[in-house]
């Protein structure tokens, strides 16, 4: 095994070429199935070069080789797919081999290939997939795979010379996020930039290490960096994106996020983006005339581009990418994507005497220093009166009560500012800013029936969350939902009034939803005992409650986790008792508090009246490793209640 990483080794850094032989004997002692028994795929090499032109135009040739370790891994390898978008780069599938595990050797014919739309879903920008089908592969096969692209990740503005929609954005700059990690096995990774000596790069790896060398060549410099046995990393429930926790390399010739963010600025004011026109300053004055201040005039726009420009990316022609199109189009066509979106209110905040910009920010996981363009979403800013930045999201904000949806709290953006900025992240939003309180008042007759009242209020991503059930289904199907919410706890409860008022309204007021009910043999009778749950203990509209779908078994964790967002929970429930009964067991009075989660948990009696409350604060939305423990005994806490029922005894 010791030879054969030093035989890739020379072949990646350039210094031998590999003939069929030596494949070959890579294939057979790279190890089989009992090696790697978790395992569908084994990738011996896998070696990125990239050549940087002075315009920042990027030649990249890719070459892997596949070891089948299982059928379905040949199943998986039976088709090559190469993605790329056709406004902004090329893409070939230079060479297919095939080495049977028979030794017979087989070039695939390339006359084959073909081009198909890529699978896309609300985004149609024209993404397409290089395939070629390779046939039916064994256990033992292998397969090595040449591929060349020429270009970059994102599109902006089509030139009208041949290789100039392949040059990159920020012109004669170079950029590269490199994932050293892998779905599959691999015994070694390369990749190595040639790049012009006067462009100075610059790099970071990421949660982990990588061996790194830099080379003077002429005028040109070469990096290069490789990592050996890299293995897949053990997935855990709700963890961070893999970049966030895996080793990644990431480079760039750009100085620093303040020249990202002014080249962001002035791409966009040279376009024109947000240009105004007489219809849509005419919408702006209906929309405010009765706006009361500053801050609802923020909302009544934000609202409107939230609600009234559909999320749908079509391909627009010029504008795609960093450039943001025209207000009069996003206006027109009352639809885009986030861009689209953030562009739209720009423009009508302008027009209505407001400082607004764009800003770059990444939904999901982190952006890290280098400024290599880790962006996949784009919001608006606005300079406040008192000259503070706010930020506001109309793509994520539609019914939503908020400005700016906390479901992106601690999240890093970049603003598109006249003097520059640099990175920032967002603040973390209080517990208390995202309450879901659920109180029932409710009795226990002497048969064991249950009735009662059960009252749901939420505001913020919790208001988010309970509205959902209004706004992402029809009104014909809104009682039945509700309905369904109680009886997921409670299957033979008989409904007799469900109010909810106006969903679509949720400016006036935060959700609410109230149910009468009653629920026959709830409570367990016996002749002199009387055992039941609190209603509200059994957690209906746990959708309210998305920490409780979090499994509690693992005691640690390895990596961070992410919730929904921080959120305050409080359920209580008082419930009239038969006469004549008092508690015999009621589980004690819970209580707790740490870095990730406090709890309040417990039943006392007063008379004929049990009070039931729980008081849980999740404090963040992206919580460290070492806040799993209180996390984790918060949600257990609340699953354990929900299992421990409180017994009655007569008199």
């Amino acid at each position: 095994m010791k030879r054969m990483t030093v035989i890739i080794s020379l072949f990646l850094m350039g210094w031998i070429r590999l003939s069929a032989g030596p494949v070959q004997d890579l294939i057979k002692n790279s190890g089989g199935p009992e090696d790697y028994p978790h395992d569908k795929l084994l990738i011996l090499f896998d070696s990125i070069h990239v050549r940087v032109m002075e315009t920042g135009l990027s030649y990249i040739n890719t070459h892997r080789l596949y070891k089948i370790l299982t059928a379905k891994g040949a199943k998986e390898l039976s088709v090559i797919k190469y993605d790329y978008d056709p406004l902004s780069a090329f893409a070939e599938i230079k060479k297919v081999v095939i080495y049977r595990a028979s030794g017979l050797i087989e070039e695939v014919d390339l006359s084959k290939t073909v081009d198909y739309p890529a699978p896309a879903r609300a985004i149609y920008w024209g993404a397409r997939e290089k395939m070629i089908g390779i046939g039916r592969l064994e256990p033992g096969d292998a397969v090595e795979v040449y591929l060349f692209k020429k270009g970059f990740t994102y599109a902006l503005l089509a030139g009208e010379e041949d290789d100039e929609r392949y040059i990159p954005p920020m012109r004669g700059h170079f950029y590269d996020i490199v994932e050293f990690w892998s779905a599959s096995p691999v015994l070694l990774k390369s990749y190595q930039v040639d790049i012009p000596k006067d462009k100075p790069l610059q790099y970071e790896v990421y949660n982990g290490e990588v061996q790194s060398s830099q080379v003077f060549s002429g005028d040109r410099t070469i990096y290069s960096f490789t990592k050996r046995d890299i293995r897949p990393l053990d997935y855990e429930q709700g963890m961070l994106a893999w970049s966030d926790v895996a080793t990644k390399l990431l480079l760039s010739t750009s100085p620093d996020w303040k020249a990202k963010s002014l080249w962001f600025y002035n791409v966009n004011e040279e376009y024109g983006s947000f240009e105004s026109t007489p219809e849509i300053k005419a919408k702006i004055d209906k929309l405010l005339v009765n706006a009361k201040d500053e801050m609802d005039s923020i909302s009544i726009l934000t609202h409107w581009v939230a609600d009234e420009i559909r999320y749908s990316g079509i391909s627009m022609g010029k504008g795609e990418g960093y450039t943001l199109h025209k207000g009069s189009m996003d206006f027109t066509d009352r639809c885009g994507v986030c861009k689209d979106k953030a562009g739209m209110l720009i423009t009508m905040l302008r027009a209505a005497g407001f400082e607004s910009y764009p800003a770059m920010t990444m939904a999901g996981s982190r952006i890290d220093y280098i400024p290599a363009d880790q962006f996949n979403h784009c919001v608006t800013i606005l300079k406040l009166a008192d000259n503070k930045y706010k930020l506001l999201d109309p793509t994520w904000v539609p019914f939503i009560r908020e400005l700016w949806s906390s479901a992106e709290q601690q999240q890093n953006y970049l603003m598109g500012l006249p003097e520059g900025a640099d990175l920032a992240v967002t603040p973390l939003s209080p517990p208390e800013n995202h309450y879901f309180r659920m109180t029932c008042s409710s009795e226990i007759l002497t048969n064991g029936t249950l009735k009662g009242t059960l009252t749901v209020t939420a505001e913020g991503q919790s208001d988010a969350a309970i509205r959902g059930l209004f706004t992402r289904s029809s009104p014909s199907e809104w009682k039945k939902l509700v309905e369904n919410d109680l009886l997921a706890v409670a299957p033979l409860a008989q409904i007799s009034a469900i109010d909810f008022g106006n969903p679509y309204d949720y400016i006036s007021n935060p959700i609410q939803i109230k149910v009468t009910f009653k629920i026959p043999e709830y409570a367990f009778i016996t002749n002199k005992e009387l055992i039941f749950t609190p209603i509200v203990a059994l957690h209906p509209f746990k959708r309210g409650m998305s920490h409780l779908n979090f499994s509690t078994g693992p005691e640690n964790r390895k990596y961070p986790f992410r919730d929904r967002c921080s959120r305050l929970v409080e359920l209580k429930e008082t419930i009239i008792l038969p006469a004549g009964f008092t508690v015999l067991y009621a589980p004690s009075i819970q209580q707790s508090d740490g870095s990730g989660a406090s709890y309040e948990i417990g039943i006392k009696q007063s008379g004929r009246t049990i009070e039931f409350h729980e008081r849980v604060t999740l404090k963040k939305r992206v919580y460290d490793a070492s806040d799993w423990p209180s996390f984790r005994a918060a949600v257990m806490e609340q699953n354990q209640i929900a299992q421990e029922p409180v017994i009655l005894i007569k008199k």
